[in-house]
C-alpha cells in the first residue's frame, strides 16, 4: 500500500503569534518544517527578546527536535504586534515603551514589506494570536474599550495580514489559517472580556475573506475550531485545567488533546491533498463540539 507523504519542499510559511514553545502555533510550526516548508515567525513585540534568548540559549531546543534528529529553524524572526496597520497608529506611550524601543517595523505592513524584502513571497500564512486585557470579564462587565480591544488583536489582525501578505501569496496557490474556538458557537462562561465575540467574527471572516482573498489571488482560507491545550496563552483565562478536564469527561474520544493534533491538521490543509477545502472550519477537538450534554446525563437517568 503507497503512503500519501505531505510534501511542502520549497515552500515559506509565515507564522504570526509564536512565543514559546507550547502553543499552537509551535506546533504548526513543527509540522510544517517536517513537510519541508521554511519558517517565518512574527513574534509578539514585547516578548520578542524573552522567546529568542530562550531559542539561542538552546531552552526549547527539546521541544525543537524534528523526527529526522533535526533541529526546528526559523529562517527569520519579526517582532510583531498586529493590534497596528502602520506606524502612525501606534500610541505614543507603546512606542516609548522601552520593548517597543528596541525593535523597529513591527507593525503588519511593515512586517509584510520587510518579508517581501528578505524572501520575496511566501505561500502559507498562519494567524496565530490573540489577546483580551479583559479576558477574565464576563461579557455584561467588558468595557467598550475592552471588547474592541479584544476584536481589533483577535479577529481585525487576520483581516490585516491576510491584506499585506496577499500579495505576496499571489498566483502561489497560496493557503491560510487561524485558529478559533467553540465559544464562537457556544456560550463558554469565564471565556470573556470579548474573546467569544472576536472568535465568531474570526470564523465569520474566514467565510468572506475565502471568497474575496480567492477570487483576488487564488488563496485558500481556513480556520481550525482546536481543542482546549494548557499553553502559557491559555492560561491567562484562568481555569483552562478545569476545561480540559471536562473535554476528558465528556468528549467522544475521551483523550487528552495535543497541540500535534492541530499541527497534523494544518500541515494537510496547506498541502495539495486539500486544494479543494476554502471557507471551512475544521474542528481538531475530540468531538467536543459534536455534544450537546455531557455523558453525565445516563449516570443519573
Amino acid at each position: 500500500m503507497s503512503m500519501l507523504n505531505i510534501d511542502l519542499k520549497g515552500k515559506r510559511a509565515f507564522i504570526a503569534g509564536i512565543g514559546d514553545d507550547q502553543g499552537f502555533g509551535w506546533a504548526i510550526a513543527k509540522a510544517l518544517a517536517e513537510a519541508g516548508c521554511e519558517i517565518l515567525v512574527g513574534t509578539w513585540t514585547p516578548i520578542l527578546k524573552i522567546f529568542t534568548t530562550a531559542l539561542e540559549s538552546g531552552k526549547f531546543d527539546e521541544s525543537r527536535r524534528l523526527k529526522d534528529g533535526s533541529l526546528l529553524k526559523f529562517a527569520k524572526i519579526y517582532a510583531l504586534d498586529a493590534a497596528y496597520d502602520k506606524p502612525s497608529d501606534v500610541p505614543e506611550e507603546v512606542r516609548e515603551n522601552k520593548r517597543y524601543k528596541a525593535c523597529e517595523g513591527y507593525t503588519v505592513s511593515e512586517v509584510a514589506a520587510a518579508v517581501q524584502k528578505d524572501f520575496g513571497s511566501i505561500d502559507f500564512l498562519v494567524h496565530s494570536l490573540a489577546n483580551s486585557p479583559e479576558i477574565k470579564n464576563p461579557l455584561l462587565e467588558t468595557s467598550r474599550q475592552g471588547y474592541l480591544a479584544a476584536l481589533s488583536a483577535s479577529s481585525y489582525s487576520f483581516i490585516s495580514l491576510l491584506a499585506h501578505f496577499g500579495p505576496l501569496m499571489a498566483d502561489r496557490r497560496g493557503a491560510t489559517l487561524s485558529l478559533t474556538y467553540l465559544a464562537s458557537e457556544r456560550a463558554v462562561p469565564g471565556y470573556g472580556g470579548g474573546m467569544s465575540s472576536a472568535k465568531a467574527a474570526l470564523e465569520s471572516d474566514t467565510r468572506m475573506l475565502a471568497f474575496e482573498a480567492g477570487r483576488k489571488w487564488g488563496i485558500r482560507v481556513n480556520t481550525i475550531s482546536a481543542g482546549a491545550l494548557a499553553s502559557r496563552a491559555a492560561k491567562a483565562i484562568g481555569f483552562i485545567e478545569h476545561m480540559i478536564d471536562y473535554a476528558m469527561r465528556c468528549a467522544p474520544l475521551p483523550e487528552p488533546l495535543k497541540a500535534e493534533h492541530v499541527g497534523h491538521t494544518a500541515a494537510f490543509l496547506f498541502s495539495d491533498f486539500a486544494d479543494a477545502i476554502t471557507g471551512a472550519t475544521i474542528y481538531v477537538d475530540k468531538g467536543m463540539h459534536a455534544m450537546g450534554v455531557g455523558p453525565e446525563i445516563l449516570e443519573k437517568a
